[in-house]
Parts: C-alpha cells; sequence; structure tokens
C-alpha cells in the first residue's frame, strides 16, 4: 500500500515506514501528525485518485527532527561595475516517518 501526499507545495510518493523530508513544519520532535492532503491511494492494486484529493484518506507521520538542510551557495556579479557578491543559504525542513496510511 502506497499513497502521494502533498506537504509544502511538493509531492511524495510514501508508504508504511518511509522516511520522507518536507517543508519545515511548526511541531515539536516526537509528535505525531496527520497528512490529509492526500492526492492518490493504492491498496492491493486497487488505485483511488482524488479530485483533488481523496475523501476520508490520510497518513499518519511522526516527527524525527527539524535541521536546517545543505547550504546552497549563490554569486552575483556585475561586470562593469566590478561589483561581486557571494551569498549562502539553508533551508530548515523537518523529517518524518510513516507510521500508516487511512485510504478511502
Amino acid at each position: 500500500m502506497y499513497a502521494i501526499v502533498r506537504s509544502g507545495g511538493k509531492q511524495f510518493k510514501v508508504w508504511e515506514k518511509a522516511v520522507i523530508t518536507v517543508e519545515k513544519l511548526e511541531v515539536e520532535d516526537g509528535a505525531i501528525i496527520e497528512l490529509t492532503d492526500v492526492l492518490l491511494v493504492s491498496n492491493d492494486g486497487k488505485l483511488t485518485v482524488g479530485t483533488p484529493n481523496v475523501a476520508g484518506a490520510k497518513v499518519t507521520a511522526r516527527v524525527l527532527s527539524t535541521a536546517k538542510g545543505k547550504k546552497v551557495h549563490g554569486y552575483t556579479y556585475k561586470p562593469t561595475k566590478g561589483v561581486q557578491r557571494h551569498y549562502g543559504h539553508r533551508q530548515w525542513h523537518t523529517q518524518l516517518i510513516v507510521t500508516g496510511i487511512q485510504g478511502a
């Protein structure tokens, strides 16, 4: 059984015990959350597609950690003025482990 869920504007294919990394969620480590934005559920070959969400379907997950990701380096340069600038950014993310999928 697997499902496709949407979180933070991105879609993830999840199944039992899958570990996914999503955009930062305002929850504590170890908390149990429910993802109700389920787009598709597959149960033993039976496919249920939502329009846009599957009614009554939800995915439960436990929060493993909230941390910063890898650093992304950027660089801008304007040749006419000789101006250059270096910058970096580290995006926050939340790591989840899927504990259950309830389909419609």
